[in-house]
């Protein structure tokens, strides 16, 4: 929070406590792909010598003599003047180096379904497909549209439209017809990859019925789409029409697996990936392709430990968002990883279906949200100690700050209180991990992402950007330009520099607070636009949700500030209790709680009304939607829940909040 000087102050640690911290293991150190701690200052010493070092890792068509070319701030070029092919690096070379045999990719569709994949079958089918593409008019420098459920033939059409120089834009398959019309528009893409539907929560999710809706909109723009391709996964029923639409399967039967792939420039667009933006109009975040791949492959192997041989890693993200791309298709295969890909929720036919996938597998790494991780701790430690986790070595989190009990939770669970849990800080924006424990190095803290990967250069300043010192808080800044890097909005530069740069001139700036602890490393405090002005002080809402689930009682929360005319604004909070908690009841829980948070953080932050709930408000991906609790805090109409998961949630909170100020 800040005072009234503008300076941020935050207290993710009780008052007067050291925090935990859980050095590596002697034996997890000795066996780690990163032990020795000189990697931070040589990477510091000569960043673009090290990104260098990592990039030849990479098999380059053609070798780059320069590293970085930042004459032109704020749109860098990272070798510039090599060539590769990024599913080339993702597969053949793999296949060449005579590990084809190895397993790439083992699907489990939701109703239970399973298919292996080896390296050579995933080449040969990646290969078939870039033949199909061709075919159908995909060149270098085009892009293709993909919105996909989470199987095989996703994977396999994004690294085809990659082999080719194309580029893709994968549209997260809950988008709504508007939403992927948009995206389409803005790309102009001509051709849109999409499935008959997909499996969630025991249900077909219909996709192509979408694409329709889609594709039929008037909306001002003239439709770029040539083709539409559709894989068969579910057989209900869908229109074909004439001339347009095209059945996976019937058209790659034409095709062998016989595909030279041919080298690209380093800067060759890879792929675009909307993200929302202030003004409601998405963003375009562009990545290429050289700089993204080092990144990617490189903080894979060293942030999880992996070892490719042996490991079996699996990443809960849907490919649709940047997760997905960076840590489910490009690092792991760029790295040989063995993983595992499943279509379904976490808890479809039941709660235990995550932990039976990783004991049937045995997972060794597992990557997934703070979200999903309490999820499973408001369900109880029963279900997974049913499970057989004893594989399990490496644990991550990603997509918002992670509260230290959930972090604990996590740890003892489902990692049997031994595995180290790399919290990792980035964005759609930086294309791969920026701040993050190294397992064999770091003693973990829990709920804080620490310390920036060797070669970043990331810090916290003020509002003027000067650096803060250690126990201050501020905003998280980039100070160094890096590999995997935002190239540019799509089609937008200036939208580009004002977003990003305009803040702190040849910065970049996250839009994230963060705070400095006495030690230097960094904790998270959400985004700036999450923080609330309560009397002159700022409060961050991911700070008072932590406090709020560090209560035994208490399972997830969500912290909104609404307008207030005495204090500006004012907290106001929507929990979920423990279902079997015998702490607090809905008639006492408001009391307690506020009393809580007082004692946590301080007076300051007391909420002005607790509201006990069954479910919060959110996205597909597990994303909470404040704006809506917002909306509901205020007293306002909601506004659009076509993105929701289940939208009857926010209409049951909506109606709880009108009883009230009857």
């Amino acid at each position: 929070m800040t005072d009234q000087n503008g300076t941020i102050e935050s207290h993710p640690l009780h008052h007067g406590e050291e925090p935990e911290s859980y050095p590596p293991s002697a034996e997890f150190r000795e066996q780690a792909n990163v032990n020795d701690p000189s990697v931070y200052w040589r990477a510091a010493e000569d960043p673009e010598a090290y990104w260098a070092e990592q990039a030849r890792r990479l098999t380059w068509t053609k070798p780059f003599s320069e590293v970085l070319d930042w004459t032109n701030p704020p749109f860098a070029k990272w070798f510039a003047d090599g060539a590769l092919n990024v599913a080339a690096n993702c597969l053949d070379r793999h296949v060449a180096a005579g590990i084809g045999d190895r397993v790439a990719i083992h699907f489990e569709g939701e109703p239970g379904d399973t298919r292996t994949l080896t390296y050579a079958e995933l080449t040969h089918e990646v290969k078939r497909a870039a033949n199909m593409l061709t075919s159908l008019g995909v060149r270098a420098g085009d892009r293709v549209a993909i919105y996909m459920p989470m199987i095989p033939e996703t994977v396999i059409s994004m690294l085809a439209v990659a082999r080719l120089g194309a580029a893709h834009s994968v549209v997260f398959g809950g988008f709504s017809a508007e939403s992927l019309r948009a995206r389409i528009d803005d790309a102009q893409a001509e051709l849109v990859i999409t499935a008959d539907g997909g499996y969630r929560k025991g249900r077909v999710s219909a996709l192509k019925p979408t694409v329709d809706d889609a594709l039929a909109l008037e909306t001002g723009s003239p439709l770029s789409v040539q083709k539409v391709l559709v894989v068969e996964r579910t057989k209900n029923d869908v229109a074909m029409e004439s001339g347009r639409d095209l059945w996976w399967h019937d058209e790659i039967t034409a095709y062998d697996g016989d595909h030279d792939a041919q080298g690209f420039p380093a800067e060759n667009p890879l792929f675009i990936l909307y993200t929302s933006g202030t003004t409601g109009k998405p963003k375009g975040i562009l990545h290429t392709s050289g700089g993204y791949l080092t990144q990617t492959s490189t903080t894979h192997r060293d942030v999880f430990d992996l070892k490719p041989e042996t490991d079996v890693y699996w990443c809960t993200a849907d490919i649709g968002w940047v997760t997905g791309h960076s840590y489910v298709v490009y690092g792991p295969l760029a790295n040989g990883a063995t993983q595992v890909i499943y279509e379904g929720t976490p808890d479809t036919p039941d709660w235990g279906r995550w932990w039976s996938i990783i004991q049937k597998y045995g997972v060794t790494i597992f990557y997934t949200a703070p979200t999903a991780i309490r999820a499973c701790m408001k369900v109880g430690r029963q279900i997974p100690e049913q499970y057989d986790l004893s594989s399990i070595r490496v644990l991550g989190s990603v997509g918002e700050p992670i509260n230290p009990e959930a972090w604990r939770w996590y740890r003892e669970v489902i990692g049997a209180g031994e595995a180290p849990i790399v919290d990792t800080w980035w964005q759609t924006e930086t294309g791969a991990i920026m701040i993050s424990p190294l397992p064999g190095l770091t003693s973990l803290k829990p709920g804080s992402a620490q310390i920036p990967q060797p070669g970043i250069s990331a810090t916290v300043v003020d509002e003027q950007g000067e650096p803060v010192g250690n126990g201050q808080g501020g905003l998280l800044v980039v100070q160094q330009p890096w590999p995997s890097m935002v190239r540019t909005i799509w089609g937008d530069d200036q939208r580009f520099i004002d977003t990003y740069w305009a803040k702190f001139g040849d910065r970049y700036f996250a839009g994230d607070g963060a705070r400095l602890d006495e030690d230097g490393d960094v904790w998270l405090l959400g985004r700036v636009d999450d923080v609330m002005n309560v009397s002159g002080h700022r409060l961050s809402t991911a700070e008072i949700e932590s406090a709020l689930v560090e209560h035994h009682a208490v399972a997830e929360s969500a912290v909104v500030g609404a307008d207030d005319e005495t204090t500006g604004q004012a907290v106001v909070a929507f929990v979920i209790l423990k279902s079997q908690q015998t702490i607090l009841t809905a008639e006492n829980a408001e009391q307690e709680l506020k009393k809580h948070v007082a004692a946590q953080i301080g007076a300051i932050a007391r909420p002005r009304q607790v509201f006990v709930v069954n479910e919060l408000p959110k996205t597909r991906s597990g994303k909470i939607m404040r704006r809506l609790l917002k909306d509901a805090a205020e007293g306002r109409e909601i506004g659009d829940t076509t993105t929701l998961a289940d939208t009857a949630v926010m209409q049951t909170i909506s109606a709880r909040m009108r009883r009230e100020k009857q």
